[in-house]
């Protein structure tokens, strides 16, 4: 029998992270959950009882570089090699520029691009010796195209798509994958509370925000189904996907098409 590949999903105890972990789960992949959810543990548990897998899961503010040495570590002890790692974990802020909070630049940028730096280098190794690997950054239709309110955000995320192009580069010799997916409005706890902000700066209601905000820019008048991300992150981790690397896939229900 093949040894299971393993698999470390940053933000995977609640949305996209979470589907993506199940999905790995399914495919009898080691896990190796992280998230802040008070309940987390319970969450990793629940999905390795599900499908008879070996996990660990590490409840870690990626922010934290020493925490997040630990748990890459940790995830190394365990299960020797980290064959797959998918950047997932991500935060959000709408505010104009001019009043924009300077530790919440700094908290954007952190969580969503500079956390994505230090797992890729902490893996790196690893995956150059085994001669395999596959990195995943979840990215955003933000990464390719901008909107008002969301300057770090957008800053992080197009700095994602960068970074992703650089290292796939730099990876290809290796037999090292490196892609982003581009995800339009996916209805997650990060969104939700968008939703909410969007609502004080355009002086909306909820559905107006949904509709004219949100999807306002989405061919598809509808959010972006979980498992749309998650069934791409398992096919860009595959053997099928050996040739595909430095891409960024939007799965933006046409936004990006405009």
């Amino acid at each position: 029998m093949a040894t299971p590949k393993t698999v470390l999903i940053t933000g995977s105890t609640s949305g996209i992270g979470l589907s993506i972990a199940r999905k790995f789960a399914q495919q009898g992949c080691n896990v190796v959950f992280n998230g802040l959810e008070a309940d987390g543990a319970q969450i990793a548990q629940q999905v390795a009882d599900e499908y008879g897998i070996q996990h660990r899961f590490y409840g870690v503010n990626i922010m934290d570089t020493g925490k997040l040495q630990d748990m890459l570590q940790g995830a190394h002890d365990a299960f020797g090699t980290i064959d797959i790692l998918v950047n997932n974990a991500g935060v959000q802020f709408v505010c104009p520029v001019e009043d924009f909070p300077d530790e919440k630049w700094d908290l954007i940028l952190g969580v969503n691009l500079t956390a994505a730096f230090h797992t890729t280098k902490a893996v790196w190794k690893g995956m150059k010796e085994n001669k395999w690997g596959r990195i995943i950054n979840i990215a955003s239709a933000h990464g390719l195209v901008a909107s008002e309110f969301k300057s770090a955000y957008i800053a992080a995320k197009h700095g994602l798509v960068g970074f992703t192009k650089c290292t796939a580069l730099e990876g290809a010799p290796y037999g090292i994958t490196v892609n982003a997916i581009c995800p339009g409005y996916v209805h997650t706890p990060i969104v939700e509370a968008q939703i909410g902000d969007q609502m004080k700066a355009h002086q909306m209601d909820r559905d107006e925000v949904i509709k004219k905000v949100l999807l306002g820019k989405q061919a598809i008048k509808e959010f972006i189904p979980v498992e749309a991300i998650s069934d791409m992150v398992v096919y860009m981790a595959s053997d099928a996907a050996q040739q595909m690397t430095g891409t960024a896939v939007p799965i933006d229900g046409g936004w990006t098409a405009q």
